[in-house]
């Protein structure tokens, strides 16, 4: 569970059953990133909400903080838990790039140090 998740509101009142789901879903996703960037990942969520003529659009953005990167996602839906659900799978996909393209890094070194070492 990512330790540094902040959850805000913009003109929008977060009831529990939201903090929980947020929680839950957003704060799953370090099982997708290195255990590097774990402990120093933190997450910002803005849940927005705005009246457009009759309708209301819910609009979730998450900005997620890494080692050597910043993620930025936003959807806009009809109902939150839904821009929440889409966030997650944006996330997910940016998340496993994100650790294919730094564990290379660390596979070069460590077999650049096996083939330095004798036999």
């Amino acid at each position: 569970m990512i330790q540094k998740l902040e959850i805000n509101g913009v003109h929008y009142e977060i009831n529990d059953e939201l903090y929980k789901y947020v929680v839950k879903k957003i704060g799953r996703l370090d099982q997708y990133m290195s255990r590097h960037a774990r402990e120093s990942a933190h997450v910002e969520v803005k849940l927005k909400e705005s009246k457009i003529k009759t309708r209301t659009q819910a609009t979730c953005e998450v900005i997620l903080h890494l080692p050597q990167e910043v993620m930025q996602t936003e959807e806009t839906t009809l109902n939150m838990y839904a821009a929440v659900d889409i966030v997650e799978a944006k996330l997910k996909n940016q998340l496993k790039r994100y650790k294919a393209k730094h564990s290379i890094r660390f596979h070069r070194r460590l077999l650049s140090k096996l083939k330095r070492r004798p036999v």
